[in-house]
């Protein structure tokens, strides 16, 4: 459900940490109103998310991958020159490509997190047009010494799950219990353990293990479990999460972002994953936003198709023709993500790492081993169409909770690059 483009990472000069900001991190409230036709960005608040910490690269402050619908771009407000950049993509993105969204307005809670400037800073919310380039649609002027900025303090433990070094040089994920009552206090300890094996478990995230740290974050409420509306259950939890979202019965997510990140006050992460105490399948993730899985017997593999969406960029590659958005490549376009293509402009995907004489587009393999890709090629069927968009190989983790493609190997190594230099 998420956008990655395929263009190959590119170099770019980066500028100076420590000329421009310090290492603490400011966050960036803000809301999302609109539909398909238009949106609009409404600034709620600056939060000092943490004085002495800022997890990301000291190296890396320009985002190299051209990916996501939207990028936050921060200039310095005297030069213009661009400082940091991320992109990213929202839940209202999917909310836009719903027959609700493409009319009705709604309002969606979003946050941004960038290092604290030490000079007054430009911070561009940009939106990809239909021409395929990021655009400013909204600027918020942050001035370190006159804008109000709130604090936060969180006196919720953190549990250190894995940790291998210096966070500035590594991939941080922060795991928060979601859903977890005032009996659950063993269980929510086991799951954390669980869950932090899950995520190194599979290529290429096992070859990466020493590239991580994982923290957990979890608070016990009143109740046990999640909101279910499909089955009538209704749950006051950490994050407010919730089943069918859009209308899908097992698309978990939360649109309570403020109250997600105030959990994680002074906690060093790049990535997050909610962890949801129920035994419902169910999931879902946002690139560079938030992964969900509930705790249940296909955990282990939801969670690293998830984390493919949040970390990787990259989009689901199953057929699912009841889903309400989709049709969401169906514009004559190449889409953006790197593992599926509509062969409008193959030779920007995986087009090399086809072998010389296989057809294109390609015979699906039969009789491949439950785990096995099976040979890189152009397989009709992805992006949840049956026609007309392609997928690098017949099985992978993001269609079939198989092993990661390499064509999405190579992306997700790619990514974690960005983190450890």
């Amino acid at each position: 459900m998420l956008l990655l483009a395929a263009l190959p990472l590119q170099a770019q000069q980066s500028p100076k940490f420590g000329k421009h900001f310090r290492d603490a991190t400011l966050r960036v409230d803000y809301l999302r109103v609109g539909n398909k036709q238009h949106d609009t960005c409404k600034l709620q608040r600056f939060v000092l998310q943490s004085d002495k910490v800022w997890a990301g690269s000291l190296t890396q402050l320009l985002d190299p991958v051209d990916n996501g619908a939207y990028r936050i771009m921060v200039k310095d407000a005297r030069s213009g020159a661009e400082l940091y950049s991320r992109c990213y993509n929202t839940l209202f993105g999917e909310y836009r490509e719903t027959a609700a969204g493409r009319d009705s307005i709604a309002t969606f809670e979003e946050v941004m997190l960038m290092p604290m400037p030490k000079q007054p800073v430009d911070i561009c919310l940009q939106k990809r047009g239909d021409d395929g380039k990021f655009a400013t649609a909204t600027v918020f002027r942050f001035d370190p010494g006159n804008t109000p900025v709130e604090t936060r303090a969180s006196d919720i433990p953190q549990r250190k799950l894995l940790y291998n070094g210096d966070w500035h040089k590594k991939i941080d994920v922060v795991i928060v219990a979601e859903g977890y009552g005032r009996s659950d206090a063993e269980k929510m300890q086991g799951d954390f353990e669980k869950f932090a094996s899950y995520l190194v478990a599979q290529e290429p995230f096992a070859g990466r293990k020493s590239d991580f740290n994982v923290w957990g974050v979890g608070v016990l409420e009143q109740e046990s479990g999640v909101t279910d509306p499909n089955r009538g259950k209704y749950v006051k939890s950490a994050v407010g999460s919730s089943y069918n979202t859009f209308g899908s019965d097992r698309y978990l997510m939360t649109t309570r972002l403020f109250q997600l990140h105030d959990l994680l006050a002074g906690v060093p992460y790049d990535h997050i994953v909610i962890m949801a105490n129920c035994d419902t399948y169910g999931g879902g993730a946002i690139y560079n936003y938030y992964a969900f899985s509930a705790v249940q017997a296909m955990s282990m593999w939801i969670l690293p198709h998830e984390l493919g969406h949040s970390i990787g960029g990259l989009a689901d590659e199953y057929v699912d023709e009841e889903l309400s958005y989709n049709d969401i490549h169906s514009n004559g376009r190449e889409p953006v993500e790197p593992n599926i293509t509509t062969l409008v402009d193959f030779g920007s995907k995986w087009q090399s790492m086809v072998p010389e004489g296989t057809p294109v587009p390609t015979n699906p393999v039969e009789g491949l081993d439950k785990r096995d890709n099976g040979p890189v090629g152009a397989y009709e069927g992805a992006g949840y169409q049956a026609k007309g968009v392609y997928r690098p190989c017949t099985k992978c983790m993001m269609r079939d909770y198989a092993a990661f493609c390499p064509v999405c190997k190579k992306r997700l190594n790619e990514v974690f690059d960005l983190y450890v230099k």
